[in-house]
Order: structure tokens, then C-alpha cells, then sequence
């Protein structure tokens, strides 16, 4: 029951649904209907996905974990050390069953999207590739693990991509580039004094907000271009654009405050998912 807590908790439960429904709207979207693989592609997506994305960045990430005020709740776990071999097989067994079963139902495009899903997980974290270290490649790399399970589901659907989903998943790539970049100020410190990089630690805290900004701004332009009525889902952006601004000027020493501003990505992203669910709905409704 311990390990089984510190799991759930590692796997940042309020944001399983940012990983889930990409998938189920991208599978849906080409589908028009719910089968097995998509029942079984977002319970997978839902929770072993955010088991093995997290745990492992949870156990890599221990010393400077440690010196993270915000670890312990709902924004992550501090794993123990004698939980980490026992966190990374319970990761990877809860997974296998689900991959396996997407694997034998999907193209070989379809298995290169989930194949490639799976390592930018990994390499975000673990020792030898850690993505995470490298600015820019960091935001890019986080993106991806939001951006590309929607893809799959697109091409599980045994769809294709076309000029408009291009250009959708340019604004979530776009937006998912912005979020790690605002998450990445509140630990400008506490990865410092680890020794981690992170854009933050590149650019500092206030680039790296200003960077944000203007990804923010970029993926709500990017949204204005593509036809109605999916450019209402524009003005989103601006609800991310009010948590950031504040922090424009945010010094370094000082980081640890826009986790206020953080906090309020929890609440935004449901707000902003049901907007694009309604929204993408009636472009479907209209479509067909």
C-alpha cells in the first residue's frame, strides 16, 4: 500500500487527463467510434503512461527533489531511495501489458508514433540521455509527451496527417513548449544547487518566462489560422498569458514565488481541455 500511494502520488493524478484525452480525440476524431484499442489506448494513457513518465523522472530527479519545497503533494513525490529499483519495475510491468496489446493493433506507423512516445519518456529522465539537463531540448522534449499521444491516436485510427492537423499539433506542441518552460522557473534554484540544467538555469528565471510568453502568444496565433469555429479555442491562451505575465521580471532568487503562479496550471488546464473539447465537438458535429 506504501509504494502503491508514493506511485499514485509520483504520477501527478491531476494531470492524467492531459495525456489521456489527447489520445481519445485524436483516435475519435478519425474513428467516429470507440473500440477496444481506444478503451484500452486511454486507460493506458490515463495512468501507466503518468506511472512511468513520472516515477522515472521521480527517481532520477531525487537530489534535487530534495531540495524542492513544492515536492511531496499533488506537484510530485519525494521517493525514498529504497523505493526507487522497486518504482521503476512496478513502472514498466504496470505498461507492458498495455503496450503489448497497442502494439499488436496498430501499423507500423502507428508502432513508430508509440516506440518513439515511450523513449522521449525515458530519455527525458534517465542517466546516459537525460533530456531534461539540456535547455531547449528540455521544453521540446515535454511537449512530446502530451503532443505525441495524440498523434498516435490519429494514426491508430489508421489516419493521416493532414495540413490542419499539422497546424493543431503545432499550437499543442507550441502551448506543451510554454508550460515546461513557466515549470521550470519555480525550481531555478533547487536545480542549481543540484547541479541540474534546465532552460531556467540557462536563460534565467525571467527569460525563461518571457520564452513562455511568447510561445503562449505563438500557439494562439497558430490557433487563429485554422477554420471555424476552431479558432475560439485562441483565446485560451490568453488565460495562460494572465498567470505569466506577472512573473516578467522575476529574479532568480526569488523563483520559488511563481509557483503561485504554477498553481494555477491546474485549474487552467481543465478549464482550457474543456474548452477544446466543446469546441473540437462542434467542428466534428459540422464536419460531418
Amino acid at each position: 500500500m506504501r509504494l502503491f500511494k508514493t506511485l499514485v502520488l509520483s504520477s501527478r493524478p491531476l494531470s492524467w487527463v492531459n495525456t489521456a484525452v489527447p489520445f481519445g480525440l485524436g483516435y475519435f476524431l478519425v474513428k467516429e467510434e470507440f473500440t477496444l484499442p481506444m478503451v484500452v489506448g486511454m486507460a493506458f494513457f490515463l495512468i501507466p503512461y503518468n506511472f512511468l513518465m513520472y516515477g522515472i523522472n521521480d527517481v532520477f530527479d531525487y537530489e534535487s527533489d530534495l531540495r524542492n519545497p513544492r515536492k511531496g503533494g499533488v506537484e510530485g513525490a519525494l521517493l525514498p531511495p529504497a523505493l526507487h529499483r522497486t518504482t521503476l519495475w512496478a513502472s514498466a510491468l504496470l505498461s507492458a501489458p498495455f503496450v503489448f496489446f497497442l502494439a499488436t493493433q496498430g501499423t507500423g506507423r502507428a508502432n513508430l508514433v508509440l516506440g518513439l512516445t515511450l523513449f522521449f519518456v525515458i530519455a527525458y529522465s534517465v542517466k546516459g540521455l537525460r533530456f531534461k539537463e539540456k535547455p531547449f531540448l528540455d521544453s521540446m522534449t515535454s511537449a512530446l509527451h502530451f503532443v505525441l499521444p495524440a498523434v498516435y491516436g490519429l494514426f491508430l485510427a489508421e489516419g493521416s496527417l493532414s495540413p490542419l492537423s499539422i497546424t493543431l499539433f503545432a499550437a499543442f506542441f507550441t502551448w506543451g513548449m510554454a508550460s515546461h518552460a513557466f515549470g521550470a522557473v519555480q525550481d531555478v534554484i533547487a536545480d542549481r544547487e543540484a547541479g541540474l540544467g534546465s532552460i531556467a538555469t540557462a536563460i534565467g528565471a525571467a527569460g525563461a518566462v518571457r520564452f513562455a510568453l511568447a510561445l503562449y502568444v505563438l500557439a494562439g496565433l497558430v490557433m487563429l489560422s485554422t477554420p471555424g469555429p476552431l479558432p475560439l479555442i485562441a483565446p485560451a491562451a490568453l488565460l495562460y498569458i494572465a498567470a505569466v505575465i506577472p512573473w516578467w521580471r522575476v529574479e532568480d532568487v526569488m523563483a520559488e514565488a511563481a509557483n503561485k503562479g504554477w498553481k494555477w496550471f491546474l485549474l487552467l488546464n481543465f478549464v482550457t481541455g474543456a474548452v477544446i473539447f466543446l469546441v473540437l465537438f462542434e467542428w466534428w458535429t459540422l464536419r460531418g
